[in-house]
């Protein structure tokens, strides 16, 4: 993993690295944050006994007790609602919301008031609580358990956004949205829960910085969430054809890191966006256009993007057409101009 620039080190008395999965380094995050803060509690939907439908959660309730890991009923308006309250109070909540779709019933509280009360009350009330969800395709399940709605949650000013795609970031991450004084969204790729990687516990990311997954210098590929291992695995076969391939994991929507990325794309003159969400009226879309208003004098091509197609997300069996791959990256590099270099 490249650590970005402004990524910390916190004491390294106090550090351990090991290898595990990004639920194990979410899970380890949790209980990290619960035991050195007494003002963080985490609570959702089967996140107590059960751990959670993923197993994010497995143990905290045994090890902390059900004060500070309980379950809610399934009334997502309600949890939320019950957050903004406790945030209001000083507490530090951590909630847990099944899927993707299953966090729509709690848009408006999100919306109008978990994103809106510091500005409200002119910092006088603060929203120190993160929402996490677990988001994106890959597991073979039905339209609402796999839906990609960053879109909803980048547009709302008041917001911030983490969408980790290594154990390390769900580690670094995690902690930064906890500590933060502002409301997060932290959306998880859940197709990545099981990939496994290095956690190193001295580091905290900055949640508004990308990071340089892979050098490059022919072409940037810009990718968050479970499109970051898509893009290295295009990278790796392009590699093989004669291509180098820059590769760039946003990391967080919300703050966006125009420096990172105008830099990194400045320097190949060309630039492809990837994204599982649909394309149209996209978070991919608004990176485009913001890469085409900073660098379009250093372009050598049309930025392109690879998405997910415009409709309701597909069955299980036909999600790999869905899903953006490998060849329809490839197909679109290909189609960056280089003819004009010879």
């Amino acid at each position: 993993m490249t650590i970005a620039h402004d990524d910390v080190r916190v004491d390294m008395r106090t550090a351990a690295v090991s290898t595990m999965s990004m639920a194990a380094a979410l899970n380890l995050a949790l209980a990290d944050a619960i035991e050195s803060d007494p003002e963080v509690v985490v609570f959702g939907e089967d996140v107590g006994a059960l751990g959670g439908v993923f197993r994010i959660t497995d143990g905290l309730t045994a090890r902390f007790g059900e004060d500070r890991c309980f379950d809610t009923p399934l009334a997502e308006s309600g949890i939320v609602g019950t957050a903004v309250g406790m945030a209001m109070n000083g507490m530090r909540p951590i909630v847990e919301l099944q899927f993707d779709a299953f966090a729509l019933p709690a848009f408006e509280q999100i919306v109008s008031h978990v994103a809106k009360l510091g500005n409200r009350t002119r910092g006088g009330v603060r929203m120190p609580l993160v929402i996490r969800i677990p988001f994106g395709g890959g597991i073979g399940g039905v339209e609402h358990h796999c839906d990609s709605s960053e879109a909803y949650y980048a547009h709302p000013p008041g917001l911030r956004g983490g969408r980790p795609s290594t154990p390390q970031d769900a580690y670094s991450m995690l902690r930064a949205a906890i500590s933060s004084p502002d409301p997060v969204i932290f959306l998880e790729p859940k197709k990545l829960y099981w990939t496994k990687g290095e956690v190193d516990t001295s580091v905290i990311a900055d949640i508004g910085t990308a990071r340089i997954a892979r050098e490059g210098t022919d072409v940037t590929l810009i990718a968050y969430g479970a499109s970051v291992p898509l893009a290295l695995e295009t990278a790796d076969v392009a590699a093989s054809e004669g291509r180098s391939v820059q590769v760039i994991d946003i990391r967080s929507l919300t703050p966006f890191d125009d420096e990172t990325v105008t830099a990194a794309v400045r320097s190949t003159g060309r630039a492809v966006v990837i994204a599982e969400a649909p394309g149209f009226a996209s978070v991919a879309s608004e990176i485009q256009a913001r890469v085409f208003e900073r660098c379009f004098e250093y372009l050598e091509a049309p930025v392109r993007r690879v998405t997910g197609f415009d409709t309701p997300y597909a069955p299980p069996k036909l999600e790999h057409w869905y899903l953006p791959d490998v060849d329809r990256v490839l197909d679109a590099i290909d189609s960056l101009h280089w003819e004009d270099e010879s």
